[in-house]
């Protein structure tokens, strides 16, 4: 089961949303830039769960330590280990269903190709898994943002009307972020499989509860004609970042975990109706916006170190 992002700039992140802790282990970051554990906190409270009505009531501060890597309050080029504890998980809201398969979730495919599963949950199929890469995408956007004025920036277009109708209903909704990458660096990527727009897609599509992602004009774009096409900048071509703003969509879908009863099936095969306690968000793409900007930014560190590796200044 592979946790590791990047080639050159690598991400693994660790833990599970009912263990002790959560976290991720950068390498290949250079030296010399400043990083704080304040700093990082700014984008981790971003995503911490409990933050109003509409998100999921589990109260963590998600304070995020740094166990290594940074000295004097720069990095020292050594991997950096990052960890941020799980304080009120309530494994006992799960007992009731350990037997049984949400319907939405992985839990089938994980007892099918593994043989077995942490129930408490959902293990590392959790969103809370999030939390080592917005710690990360953390450090890789002060980066970019220092060297080459790259900014990340998404925001959810949803009325909050229809989340809390969905919620009072005992049921959920998706939702989609909208990303705009503006003066990322230029020349990064490759024609062929390492397209800047592939690995953007491959990076988003890794987010739990993701289910499409655009870039530029997107699927509109199929029915444009090419003299109307040819006068929209998507940022990338041939797979090659020009300079010009980066703007994409990420859908998500409802969150698989409601209270409302739903037929499942358990592990014998048998069927019948569960309904899934725990504190869940209503909407998971409330909380995504951060999460998007994070692996944005991995994705474009890592490139950007593959260019300098290749082409040095």
């Amino acid at each position: 089961m592979s946790s590791v992002f990047g080639k050159i700039f690598t991400v693994s992140t660790w833990g599970e949303s009912h263990g002790k802790a959560i976290g991720a282990v950068v390498d290949g970051c250079p030296p010399g830039f400043a990083i704080s554990e304040e700093y990082i906190q700014t984008f981790l409270d971003r995503r911490k769960p409990g933050q109003s009505a509409l998100t999921t009531q589990r109260k963590e501060s998600d304070l995020v330590k740094i166990l290594s890597g940074v000295f004097d309050g720069k990095t020292t080029g050594t991997p950096i280990s990052m960890i941020v504890e799980n304080a009120d998980h309530h494994s006992e809201d799960y007992e009731h269903i350990k037997d049984w398969y949400r319907p939405g979730h992985a839990d089938e495919v994980y007892d099918s190709k593994y043989g077995f599963r942490d129930y408490r949950g959902g293990g590392r199929s959790s969103a809370r898994e999030t939390i080592g890469r917005v710690a990360a995408g953390s450090i890789a956007r002060k980066i970019l943002n220092e060297k080459c004025k790259t900014e990340f920036n998404a925001w959810l277009d949803l009325d909050e009307k229809v989340i809390e109708a969905a919620r009072k209903n005992g049921d959920s909704i998706g939702g989609v972020v909208n990303l705009n990458i503006k003066k990322p660096p230029k020349n990064l990527g490759e024609p062929v499989f390492d397209r800047t727009e592939a690995l953007l897609a491959m990076a988003m599509m890794s987010i739990p509860a993701t289910r499409g992602f655009e870039i530029g004009k997107g699927f509109e774009a199929a029915n444009m004609l090419g003299s109307e096409h040819n006068k929209f900048a998507d940022g990338t071509y041939g797979g090659i970042t020009s300079g010009e703003n980066i703007f994409c969509k990420i859908a998500f879908k409802p969150t698989p975990s409601i209270s409302k009863m739903q037929m499942a099936k358990n592990k014998n095969g048998q069927t019948g109706e569960i309904s899934i306690k725990g504190r869940h968000d209503p909407c998971v793409a409330l909380r995504a916006p951060v999460i998007v900007e994070s692996m944005a930014a991995l994705v474009l560190m890592d490139l950007w170190l593959q260019d300098k590796a290749i082409f040095r200044d």
